[in-house]
């Protein structure tokens, strides 16, 4: 085999036919129907990249901490070296944001997901890569169990050094949305020729007699030198009995307008997160918008983040790591309220002794003060450090 036909077998990759990607489905024509759009063209589509910037971003956003449990508490281990690449940057090129945003993204817009690889020196993690989508592979055992087998560039990795997140069904949103992005973009796309150099017609210009096709002429310049493309006021002069009649809005331009609002939603839908976060506020209201963000909290945001958490602990920590230590995302700062609320809740927890002062200050990201590690109700002097305690006399 020559060096040139060899070389050019390096950047191939293999499909598999068990676990078929959207690539796979375009050749044999598997796709959802003729309206469905490629990922770049998905894209375009304002909806769908801010459904994207939402989750992936929202996820970035919150810090990532390594915690050790012992017994059933969880502490912070801020010197395990996991813990130190993940503050600082898991590489030489890109910070823990980006690698966090890029990863989840990667998951919601590919089949195949997203992937990174903890290079490892003698057990330890020394860095985190994360490979664009071309240049890995993922192949399934076809035994029914799943189990995953890695390629990047075509050489094989060990699946404990591999951080890889996917969407359910083994289908990304975007795929799986594929026709109802598709119908967004060629409403897009209509709406663009229906403005465009007016296409659409203001009126019509009705001949009662019979036209000769010179005087259809001139009736046609006079009309343009009047009212043609970027000129209006002018009185267009016309023969042959000519009548104007002016096209107004009909009932079915109300419904494109509504059916692109559907498709908002649809959209929405499909990558599972409030419309009105995607700036979809026909049906927002002040009550209902607060309760819209808890919900994507809840069933949008947290199962990310858990998958996101399992992988990263299944490849920066060794078998005898995991029994100790996890990575977690810390989500107070996505569920943390006005002042005014989280200064209320916690002046009841510690008057009821849940919290101590210096637990509640850590929650204002205060330091400690001396004498706050007491559990005592401000309320009432005789529970306060130092008092004297009455003296109960046993008979």
């Amino acid at each position: 085999m020559s060096w040139s036909i060899r070389n050019l077998m390096v950047g191939l990759t293999k499909k598999s036919l068990s676990a078929p990607d959207a690539e796979i489905q375009a050749i044999f024509g598997a796709l959802p129907s003729g309206l469905s759009v490629g990922m770049a063209q998905a894209l375009t589509v304002p909806a769908v990249q801010s459904a994207i910037r939402l989750i992936s971003e929202a996820a970035a956003c919150l810090d990532l901490k390594v915690m050790r449990r012992v017994g059933d508490t969880l502490s912070d281990a801020p010197d395990h070296p996991v813990a130190k690449l993940l503050d600082d940057r898991p590489n030489d090129w890109s910070d823990t944001f980006s690698l966090v945003r890029d990863m989840v993204a990667a998951a919601l817009i590919t089949d195949k997901g997203a992937l990174a690889l903890a290079n490892k020196v003698g057990g330890r993690v020394i860095e985190i890569v994360r490979y664009d989508t071309p240049h890995f592979v993922v192949d399934y055992s076809g035994d029914g169990r799943l189990e995953p087998s890695f390629k990047i560039n075509n050489v094989s990795v060990s699946a404990d050094d591999v951080v890889h997140l996917r969407s359910p069904f083994a289908r990304c949103p975007l795929s799986l949305a594929a026709d109802a992005i598709g119908v967004a973009k060629f409403m897009e796309g209509h709406a663009g020729r229906l403005f465009k150099d007016g296409a659409r017609p203001s009126g019509v210009l009705s001949l009662k007699d019979r036209t000769s096709p010179d005087a259809l002429k001139r009736i046609r310049e006079a009309w343009q030198m009047a009212h043609g493309a970027g000129k209006s006021g002018g009185t267009a002069i016309v023969e042959g009995g000519a009548e104007y009649q002016q096209l107004t809005l009909a009932s079915t331009d109300a419904q494109f307008l509504e059916l692109r609002t559907f498709q908002i939603v649809e959209i929405a839908r499909a990558f599972r997160v409030p419309p009105s976060m995607i700036y979809e506020l026909d049906r927002a209201t002040w009550a209902n918008s607060e309760q819209m963000g808890k919900e994507f909290l809840t069933y949008s945001l947290e199962p990310w983040l858990r998958a996101l958490e399992g992988a990263l602990r299944r490849a920066l920590f060794s078998p005898e790591e995991r029994r100790e230590y996890v990575v977690l995302f810390d989500r107070d700062d996505l569920t943390r309220a006005s002042l005014t609320e989280r200064a209320t809740a916690i002046f009841s927890l510690i008057s009821s002794r849940v919290l101590n002062p210096n637990e509640g200050r850590s929650w204002l990201d205060l330091a400690p003060r001396a004498g706050g590690e007491e559990y005592a109700n401000p309320n009432t002097g005789s529970s306060q450090p130092g008092a004297e305690q009455p003296v109960v006399e046993v008979p």
